[in-house]
């Protein structure tokens, strides 16, 4: 187990380059192969990259196929860049069958969030950042155009590395128009206006190594406990925490870093960034009043658990970051730099 400080940026990216596609969780590209097919085109197209899909990433495997394929694209010299097409439920159950001290000696960029939090947290545990945010299916494949904000940020980790400053979007989506008809890819997903970045805590700077990704990935990893670490490993370190479309309520989210404070992780922060959550069921509606009523209830739940074990640290409240749109990328392992006075955020690639 690598300690945070000594964790390092794998190599980064060139045009031209090959990049692996694959399905680490659920293969959904077999059942929308159009969405999929989109994100693909524009890796070759906007990034000039050059994508090669392993024998899974379109037919739903065992953890053992996901995990073969995982390894070819690590240790593949050809390879520059591993990028996941989604998330799913599952990918837990494929890290047993990973070599991380081959992937260590193997560095690349891994790109994915929701379940490849799994992935993302036991790279930054071998020693090596990664990638939370990017897939070919939500945020390369979404519909229309990518979000402006995702390619800056997805190019800066790519290609361009080093300090990068986050800022807030004026507008959000929760999910992108059905799937199952191809020509909502021509259409626009409805949004809503963005509330703006909350701060609480000191007005304090702060420059720590991130670590994170989804909240109920996280609470399921420290159950099984084989990919987390003793607190004092986490010290002097930023979270990052977001919720999934499940919308899991404020009561989950408290108990869910309560027990993170009683196993003496929150004590070693040295700040907490949470994303701005999903605040619109699959196929429904909300209006302003009810998102900020989610959005309210979920910080007032996390505040209550930072108040019981770590009161004097920053955080900052809905980074673009999450399952929204749109999602900017997130260098796990890597350094964050938030400044409570300025109310800026900075990290680096």
């Amino acid at each position: 187990m690598v300690p945070l400080s000594a964790v390092a940026y794998p190599p980064r990216c060139q045009p031209g380059d090959r990049i692996a596609i694959v399905s680490p969780s659920s293969a959904l590209p077999a059942v929308f192969p159009h969405v999929h097919d989109l994100g693909v085109s524009r890796l070759r197209g906007d990034f000039d990259l050059i994508p090669v899909e392993y024998p899974t990433t379109r037919h739903f495997s065992t953890p053992e196929e996901r995990a073969r394929d995982l390894m070819a694209a690590f240790t593949d010299d050809s390879i520059r860049a591993v990028m996941a097409t989604i998330g799913g439920d599952d990918q837990i159950t494929v890290l047993p069958f990973l070599d991380f001290e081959i992937i260590a000696r193997n560095p690349k960029p891994f790109f994915g969030y929701s379940d490849n939090t799994n992935l993302l947290n036991a790279l930054v545990l071998s020693g090596v950042v990664g990638y939370h945010g990017g897939s070919t299916m939500v945020q390369l494949g979404r519909s229309v155009e990518m979000h402006p904000q995702v390619a800056t940020s997805l190019r800066a980790a790519l290609f361009d590395g080093g300090r990068f400053e986050l800022s807030p979007s004026d507008t959000f989506a929760c999910h992108p128009l059905p799937w199952d008809d191809p020509e909502n890819l021509a259409k626009r997903a409805p949004t809503h206006p963005a509330s703006p970045w909350i701060w609480h805590g000191p007005a304090t700077k702060v420059v720590a190594r991130l670590w994170g990704g989804c909240l109920e990935i996280l609470d399921w990893t420290m159950q099984v406990g084989r990919w987390v670490a003793e607190p004092k490993h986490y010290e002097s370190s930023a979270l990052f925490i977001e919720t999934s479309e499940e919308m899991p309520p404020p009561d989950y989210v408290f108990r869910t870093l309560r027990n993170l404070g009683e196993r003496g992780i929150l004590q070693q922060l040295s700040a907490l960034i949470v994303a701005r959550p999903m605040s619109e069921r699959l196929g429904g509606r909300t209006n302003p009043e009810e998102i900020i009523a989610i959005e309210t209830a979920q910080r007032e739940a996390v505040v209550a658990a930072m108040d019981k074990y770590n009161p004097q640290v920053p955080m900052l409240f809905g980074l673009d970051a999450g399952h929204t749109d749109p999602q900017v990328i997130l260098p796990l392992g890597g350094l964050i730099e938030l400044d409570a006075a300025q109310q800026t955020v900075h990290v680096t690639y």
